[in-house]
């Protein structure tokens, strides 16, 4: 039940992955490999997912012609023309969500083989950096109490 609660929180929100692991006395090395396969089971759905949903609203879009563009959407493609899918990839974990990230990175057009890799180095530099994080912390907050 412990795996399936950092997998599972890990698909929707990443930094609840590490968090959830430390907090349920679950090894470093479990808490990094089911926060990697959390969301990269998100990333898999949703590179498919955001291929269909990318048609869905360009038929919408063009059907309400109403203006693409708010403020958050202008960041997201400042980001990717200044950065790509590396960069969408990077942030994924710590700005967006799982979900999120790869249906951006879908919705720009690149191949789900790049959105794979990048997601998945992305992946297991920021949970090995968060679980690492996460852990000295709670080592820090036990010392002081």
């Amino acid at each position: 039940m412990k795996y399936l609660s950092v997998y599972l929180v890990s698909m929707v929100k990443f930094f609840g992955g590490p968090l959830t692991g430390v907090s349920l006395g679950l090894s470093y090395t479990e808490t990094v490999l089911l926060t990697m396969a959390g969301m990269m089971t998100s990333v898999l759905i949703f590179s498919v997912v955001g291929r269909a949903f990318s048609k869905w609203m360009s038929k919408r879009r063009r059907a309400q012609r109403k203006p693409v563009f708010c403020k958050q959407n202008r960041r997201i493609v400042l980001i990717w023309r200044r950065f790509g899918v590396r960069g969408i990839a990077f942030l994924t974990p710590v700005i967006f969500t799982p979900i999120l990230g790869t249906i951006v990175v879908a919705l720009f057009g690149t191949s789900r083989k790049h959105i794979l890799i990048h997601m998945f180095w992305s992946s297991l530099f920021w949970s090995v950096t968060l679980t690492f994080m996460v852990t000295e912390f709670e080592k820090a907050a036990v010392r002081l109490f």
